[in-house]
């Protein structure tokens, strides 16, 4: 498929590379670290050998979401964002960007969200989970309620809001104790991703704010094959629910998310995902560098979904989504 459009695809600044050098060993880093600091180069040759028409890029992880100092976080995350606006400059028909946004302070991450879409063009946010901040020993997530104004003026911007994984903190970890396998992409990633979006639907976020779009990629980090079970456990025990949310978790995920298929490339998942949220609600995605773009494309291009499917999930929900045809 020619045009497809992709929108969790990374890069770093040298300040941020080193974030990346634990997820491959040994001799694969010197690729990783080549691909993370390239843009304009393999990166173009690849996305024009295999039909990506445009990349929506972000900055690697954790990057500003571990960075406890909130002055630096701050300095980052510009330093970032004005690093992409540049390299979407040279390339506008290629390349988009989403803000990278220091957390640890709503108010300055909520000014730097306007910065980034009212002057450099970015199309969103994309935040690598939750935020350290002061002895970086407590995860920030957000929907505590000091992070209401900030979730306020993503509404008001109308962009969408991609929450990224990152690993859990080392005293958050025990469970994987013994097992480091399962961190990261394997199992990590997706299970510290999913508590968080669900954190997001129960908090009443979405009754405050309808309006808001959130994104989680790797075909959804399971959340779409647990929802039935997480509305309807223990049915016939009737008791008021415990969360301050006013409808079932299933409608906050069926209105108000997004998931893409980065990094999970298995047509199994992809249709369970289409019959639980639907083929409007996915989006094509690679998670270049870490994964291969051949890899994506081959799988996506050839899967058995209907073409009216394909060109949704390939192109048209994010040309929607992000408005990219005004």
């Amino acid at each position: 498929m020619q045009g497809k459009i992709a929108l969790e695809e990374h890069f770093a600044i040298p300040e941020t590379l080193q974030d990346s050098a634990g997820f491959v060993p040994g001799d694969y880093w010197t690729e990783l670290s080549a691909r993370l600091l390239d843009i304009q180069d393999k990166r173009l040759r690849l996305m024009d050998a295999h039909g990506i028409e445009k990349m929506i890029l972000s900055l690697n992880a954790p990057a500003v979401q571990a960075i406890p100092d909130k002055a630096k976080a701050l300095d980052i995350s510009r330093r970032a964002n004005d690093f992409l606006a540049e390299q979407c400059v040279k390339n506008p028909n290629r390349f988009l960007g989403f803000a990278a946004l220091p957390l640890q302070d709503p108010d300055a991450a909520t000014q730097e969200l306007q910065r980034c879409v009212t002057t450099l063009g970015f199309v969103g946010a994309l935040v690598n989970g939750f935020s350290q901040e002061g002895d970086g020993t407590t995860p920030l997530y957000y929907d505590l309620p000091q992070y209401r104004p900030f979730w306020a003026e993503v509404e008001k911007l109308n962009v969408p809001f991609y929450l990224h994984p990152r690993n859990p903190l080392p005293q958050d970890s025990r469970i994987y104790a013994g097992h480091s396998w399962l961190m990261g992409p394997t199992w990590a990633f997706a299970q510290e991703t999913a508590v968080h979006a669900l954190r997001l639907m129960g908090s009443g976020l979405f009754d405050e704010h309808p309006a808001l779009r959130i994104i989680v990629g790797h075909m959804g980090e399971g959340l779409p094959y647990m929802m039935w079970r997480i509305d309807n456990r223990n049915a016939w025990v009737k008791v008021e629910k415990s969360y301050p949310a006013k409808r079932p978790i299933a409608d906050y995920f069926n209105e108000n998310f997004y998931i893409t298929t980065s990094g999970n490339f298995r047509t199994q998942s992809l249709i369970d995902a289409m019959l639980e949220i639907g083929a409007d609600r996915i989006l094509f995605s690679t998670d270049w560098p870490f994964e291969n773009i051949d890899h994506a494309a081959n799988w996506f291009d050839s899967t058995t979904i209907s073409e009216a499917d394909r060109l949704k999930i390939g192109r048209t929900n994010a040309v929607s989504l992000f408005k990219l045809d005004r």
